[in-house]
């Protein structure tokens, strides 16, 4: 007798996990120009995975080795340090079949690393939490099945699938981690009072659709978040939209009118953000009762003096640049006035040029294509102009190379704002930029390239239209100098950004091979010129720029970064700290080895980040000073030096 044979019958899960072994395999294995090929094979069992919740563990465990075979391979994904929270949640919305089945995938490996089940040499747990939070944050509509009319067009299953995934990523974060953790960061970022708020309004946005829920709760502060956008005044309570909103304000009295007032002036201080409302408020007040804009912009004597002074060009800004779209413009024109710069004899005069100046066709091109049609380019120009002077540390580089022309926008609105707007006059109108280096003329027309290839993004008016003229100046002026065998940063400073950059210079390591030199008289000329105990007291009069060595959270080296010095002082808890400004967009970062850059709780101003000191030191790697003012480099103690000394050499300098 003959025994039947035995029939092995697989689970669809199974099968699929075979599939996807032997796809990853054959993915592994083969030569760089076959595996674009194998990838789609790759993807499309993923999807088959991602699909179900029940599958979705047979993609988490496998995202090593999907990364080793090189499905990340010749795409943005291939570097995760890169990746911007607020693109990866446009990628899901917007993408394709294989973009957002990447995206997927690149979201499960952060949450492999963030729960330490993957270790990956340039994303820490700590960061890979901290983006998956944001970008949770930014689309938690995905957790309720709320879709718009763009996700409905899409693929069929691609909507499912990016739900599935993020309910697996949200049940292992947790849904009060994520509030909190959003709502905490939101104000952190704020803390800083940045001028391009896109972002934060968006995720805020989210945070109130999710409280319309009553099952999520209200996370702490998050209230006061969405009030400040959507419900900041009585008379805007529950969002009623601007023709409703219009028709309140003809009908207040007397006492409406003031509460109105002061609730938008407490709301946009309290949290830097302005609600549409508030334009809507500043415009018609603005006609009928310019006796209440000092309280609707909340400001002090002081702005209420510069006001009065200059009320007809503060009445013509509002009428020129203070819209619904354009509505941050209202903080930017407050802390103008607090400011006191119209002050300056040629302020007043700048700003009614600005107010008149004819756009060239290449500017107004760029300024619709980043900020839309709604209302003429110089509009937009216009309102970036009172955010830039109102807050010199909020500008950012964004997504683009360009430290170096950030930081002069923000040096040159907190020293020296006519000349601001003089370069902003000549790039937006005359769509160049000539500056001199050592008596000879340099033009951004004629200039080569600069380090933003293409274009710079995701930045506010000002540098959409200044920073691409500074960027091409900066390179130039790097080429005249690049033969004499030392730092291009010793001559172009001084030549870039103005007569108070320090003309003593020193740097930390070997121009030629990139060593530490003469290390400890580079530290002890640095305390002698800006700690207070060693310079005879003296205070930071102008701004200086200095470059530090950018370490990432596991002390590790990234590369050169401009920032700018502005001040060194004793907190409150007398630690003598320096208190800088960087234009990385956010300044509260892990440097590694316990350095963690504060931009709130230690004397921070508004924009600025700080360190203790020595911690300071420790990443600095160039700086300018008053060769004149040496201050007392011998009285620096040994063990300062010692410290700082250790800190660098753990870190940047551990190959140097």
């Amino acid at each position: 007798m003959v025994a039947e044979p035995t029939v092995t019958t697989r689970s669809p899960r199974h099968q699929l996990e075979i599939q996807l072994d032997n796809a990853i395999a054959r993915l592994d294995e083969a030569r760089s120009f076959a595996k674009p090929a194998l990838s789609g094979r790759v993807l499309d069992i993923c999807k088959r995975a991602l699909m179900s919740a029940d599958s979705v563990d047979l993609v988490y465990d496998r995202i090593a080795a999907l990364e080793r075979s090189g499905i990340f391979d010749g795409s943005d994904w291939a570097t995760p340090e890169i990746l911007q929270p607020l693109l990866a949640a446009n990628t899901l919305r917007m993408g394709n079949r294989h973009t957002v089945i990447l995206e997927c995938l690149s979201q499960l490996r952060f949450l492999a690393v963030a729960r330490g089940d993957y270790f990956h040499p340039s994303v820490s747990s700590e960061h890979a939490q901290h983006f998956l939070s944001q970008v949770l944050a930014l689309n938690l509509n995905l957790l309720f099945d709320s879709f718009g009319e763009a996700e409905r067009e899409r693929e069929a299953g691609l909507n499912e699938i990016a739900r599935v995934v993020y309910l697996h990523l949200v049940e292992h974060i947790g849904y009060e981690n994520i509030f909190d953790r959003v709502v905490d960061e939101v104000w952190r970022i704020l803390a800083q009072r940045p001028i391009q708020v896109d972002t934060v309004k968006t995720v805020i946005t989210q945070i109130a659709v999710c409280m319309a829920n009553p099952e999520m709760g209200t996370p702490r502060g998050g209230d006061r978040l969405v009030s400040a956008l959507f419900n900041p005044s009585h008379g805007c309570r529950e969002d009623p939209g601007f023709d409703a909103y219009m028709q309140r304000l003809q009908a207040m009295d007397e006492h409406a009118f003031q509460q109105e007032a002061g609730a938008f002036a407490r709301a946009m201080h309290d949290t830097g953000l302005v609600s549409v409302y508030h334009t809507v408020f500043l415009r018609d007040i603005n006609e009928r009762r310019p006796d209440l804009l000092p309280a609707a912009l909340g400001l002090s004597s002081t702005g209420r003096e510069v006001l009065l002074c200059y009320q007809p060009l503060i009445q013509a800004l509002i009428d020129k640049a203070i819209f619904p779209e354009t509505a941050q413009g209202v903080y930017g024109l407050a802390t103008l006035l607090e400011r006191g710069i119209l002050y300056h004899p040629a302020m007043a005069p700048a700003l009614w040029r600005q107010l008149a100046l004819p756009l060239s066709d290449a500017t107004s091109e760029a300024l619709t294509r980043a900020f839309g049609n709604a209302h003429p380019a110089h509009v937009y120009l216009l309102a970036g102009v009172l955010n830039t002077l109102g807050q010199p540390l909020g500008v950012g580089q964004g997504n683009n190379p360009t430290c170096q022309a950030a930081r002069a926008i923000s040096m040159w609105s907190y020293n020296d704002p006519d000349y601001l707007l003089q370069v902003v006059a000549w790039a937006a109108r005359d769509n160049e930029v000539v500056m001199h280096f050592e008596g000879q003329p340099v033009s951004s027309r004629q200039a080569v390239e600069g380090l933003a290839k293409g274009g710079v993004l995701d930045v506010d008016p000002v540098s959409l239209v200044v920073a691409p003229h500074l960027d091409r100046i900066y390179m130039a002026m790097g080429q005249l100098c690049m033969e004499r065998g030392e730092d291009p940063h010793r001559r172009i400073n001084p030549e870039f950004h103005g007569w108070w950059v320090g003309r003593g210079f020193h740097i930390a390591v070997d121009v030629a091979s990139g060593l530490l030199s003469e290390y400890e008289t580079f530290l002890r000329y640095f305390y002698a010129s800006y700690h207070p105990y060693y310079n005879g007291n003296q205070p930071v009069i102008h701004p200086q720029p200095a470059g530090i060595a950018v370490t990432n959270s596991a002390g590790r080296f990234v590369g050169w970064h401009a920032i700018t010095l502005l001040r060194v002082a004793l907190d409150q808890e007398d630690m003598m700290r320096a208190y800088f400004f960087n234009p990385n967009n956010d300044s509260g970062q892990d440097w590694g080895d316990d350095v963690i850059v504060s931009t709130s709780g230690h004397g921070e101003r508004f924009g600025e980040a700080s360190l203790p000191v020595q911690q300071f030191a420790s990443r600095l790697y160039l700086f300018h000073y008053d060769s004149l003012e040496p201050g007392s480099p011998e009285k620096v103690p040994e063990e300062d030096i010692a410290t700082i000394v250790a800190m660098a050499r753990a870190t940047w300098a551990s190959e140097r």
